[in-house]
């Protein structure tokens, strides 16, 4: 059963914590998001053909 008596000022006060909270992860998310396209999504070098000297064991040679 809905109670009868409904105060939107006691509502809107008793609410406004969880929906700060609401609206602080969806700004931190859409931050987080934005760092991940902005720096991690570049083309980057990739490691296997930066043209740096890699450090491959000598093959074994059986005698």
């Amino acid at each position: 059963m809905s109670s009868t008596d409904i105060s939107v000022e006691k509502q809107t006060r008793r609410h406004r914590p969880a929906l700060l909270g609401i609206g602080i992860a969806v700004v931190s998310t859409v931050v987080v998001i934005a760092g991940l396209v902005a720096f991690g999504a570049g083309p980057g070098i990739d490691e296997a053909s930066s043209g740096e000297p890699q450090n491959e064991a000598m093959p074994m040679i059986s005698q």
